[in-house]
This record gives structure tokens, sequence and C-alpha cells, in this order.
């Protein structure tokens, strides 16, 4: 007689306790990673759209006053020239905007804070007869000279502005540079072209050197 053995309970159950297990794993997944989300979310800042980083490149705030410049009466000729020369003028100067000027915008101009202006029509500045001086108010034989762009400029230098005039045109066109600006006489040498292009050289009392 052959005993026949009836296979043991654990081994017919056991693809039906897998799939549970199975299942079970299935379903866990999901709430494991909805449950770390949640605990996620709650970690953040309440206000994610705090005050933005600040911009590299953020514009300057230009003042909105007119610049004080004077604005002296001039001849008609005088006058004629100045306002050919202000009407070559950029309205931006090396991305500075252009202000307004409280007197004779035929005359002058100005751009940026604190201001670079340009005056036209101001009087003409001439050369002194000797290197120990001459006529009031004349130029020293050994004051600084720039030849730039085909105009001949005198720069003076001091604690708050450089002034630049030429010196070889019949009117004359003066340029003030406040010193919070590297390298001032290239300022003054972005007018050298309007200057060529509408004021007439001089043919006498240009210092010597300041070739055109």
């Amino acid at each position: 007689m052959v005993d026949v053995e009836t296979p043991p309970t654990a081994n017919r159950t056991e693809p039906t306790t897998r799939g549970a297990a199975l299942l079970a794993a299935a379903i866990a997944a999901p709430i494991a990673l909805v449950a770390g989300l949640l605990i996620f979310w709650k970690f953040l800042p309440s206000d994610t759209t705090a005050t933005p980083a600040p911009s590299a490149s953020a514009p300057v705030v230009e003042p909105t006053t007119p610049v004080q410049m004077a604005a002296p009466k001039l001849d008609a000729r005088t006058a004629q020239v100045c306002l050919a020369v202000t009407s070559q003028l950029p309205a931006t100067l090396r991305g500075l905007p252009g202000r307004k000027v409280t007197a004779g915008p035929e005359q002058n101009a100005a751009w940026g804070e604190p201001p670079i202006t340009v005056a036209c029509g101001i009087t003409q500045p001439t050369m002194c007869e000797r290197v120990d001086g001459g006529h009031p108010g004349c130029v020293p034989l050994d004051a600084t000279m720039y030849a730039m762009n085909g105009v001949c400029w005198w720069g003076q230098d001091g604690p708050a502005s450089n002034v630049f005039t030429t010196m070889d045109r019949e009117v004359a066109v003066q340029v003030t540079v406040p010193s919070s600006y590297n390298q001032a006489a290239q300022w003054a040498n972005e007018f050298s072209d309007p200057v060529v292009k509408t004021v007439r050289s001089k043919t006498s009392g240009v210092p010597t050197g300041c070739t055109q």
C-alpha cells in the first residue's frame, strides 16, 4: 500500500500570500511618496516670493531737475554757430541721458549726474605773451593742451571738475567733466566731432604744438 501524503497546507497557500504582499507593497509606495511630499511642503518657507535678489544692472535714477547753467547774451553770428553745435550733440552720452538746463538750451547742454556740461559761446581764451604772464585772464604758455580728433582743447584740472576749452575755433566751446568721472579728457573728446562739423578753425592764436 502506497501512502499518499497530503501536501502541506503552507505550500498550497504560498502563491496567495506572495500576491497579497506584492499588492500591499504597490499600495504602500505611492502612500509613502505622498507622505514625503507633504513633509517637504510643510517645511518650505511660508513666503517663497520674498524679496528678489537685486539686479546688477538696475537703472540709475537721474534727477529731473534742470542743471544750473549761465546763458550770456550772444551776438547773432555766435548764436547761430552755437545753435548748430547743440543740434549736433547726442541725446545720450555713453549711456548718460541728456538733461534739461536752466537757461540757454540753444547754447548749453548737460548729461548724467553729476552732470557733464557743454557751454558754447564763452569768452574766447587767448594765450599769454610771456612765460611769466601777460594780459589778464590769458592762458599760460605751459598750459596742458590736448589735440583730439582735430580739435585743440585746453585742459584745466580742478578739485571738483576738469574743464576743457577749445583753443583753435572761431567760437569757443567748453566742456566741464566732474572729477568723479575717470579719463576726463576722453569724455571731452566725445564732443570733438560735433565741434569740427559746426565751428570753423581759427587761422591765428592756436597754441604751438597743438596740431589739427
